[in-house]
């Protein structure tokens, strides 16, 4: 059984480098899209501090629909190209987004949620699998640091599915 370590007090790499390789343990020897998505989600939500929700919106073939999170309940699908989670899978960057009041065609699933990043889940074939989103309730509560610590923790469970 996997049992979570507490994350110790360190830098943003650190604290990131420390989870990935949590959610690596958590995630080895299992390959199903849905079991791996929903604890990975659990795992980053309750180590992550100043989170509102955190979760996945998986394509379909025509849009993205809401996959496994935690958090309150979440819009259900976003076309692509609107909001950040559409603009992540359309342009398939990740989009850190400091106030979401100030991104154009920001989609409110939360009115809490003040700061979000976007990463697009994009299989080996190029193919996309959908996007993993963070939201806060703070604004400016994303950096650099967490843009490269997500992208981290999405290449680790990306490869969990490989």
């Amino acid at each position: 059984m996997f049992t979570a370590a507490p994350i110790l007090a360190g830098s943003k790499p650190e604290l990131y480098a420390e989870l990935a390789q949590q959610a690596r343990g958590l995630l080895h020897d299992e390959r199903d899209l849905i079991a791996n998505a929903a604890n990975f989600a659990a795992l980053v939500f309750h180590a992550l501090p100043d989170l509102n929700w955190c979760g996945f919106y998986l394509y379909d073939g025509t849009e993205l629909v809401v996959g496994p999170f935690q958090g309150r309940p979440a819009c259900v699908r976003i076309a692509l190209g609107k909001g950040v989670c559409g603009t992540a899978a359309a342009t398939r960057t990740t989009q850190l987004v400091r106030d979401v009041n100030a991104f154009p065609g920001h989609i409110a699933c939360d009115a809490a949620s003040r700061s979000e990043i976007v990463v697009p889940l994009v299989r080996a074939d190029g193919s996309l699998l959908g996007v993993w989103d963070v939201d806060s309730p703070t604004p400016a509560r994303f950096d650099a640091d967490d843009r490269a610590g997500m992208e981290a923790l999405c290449a680790a469970f990306m490869a969990s599915l490989a």
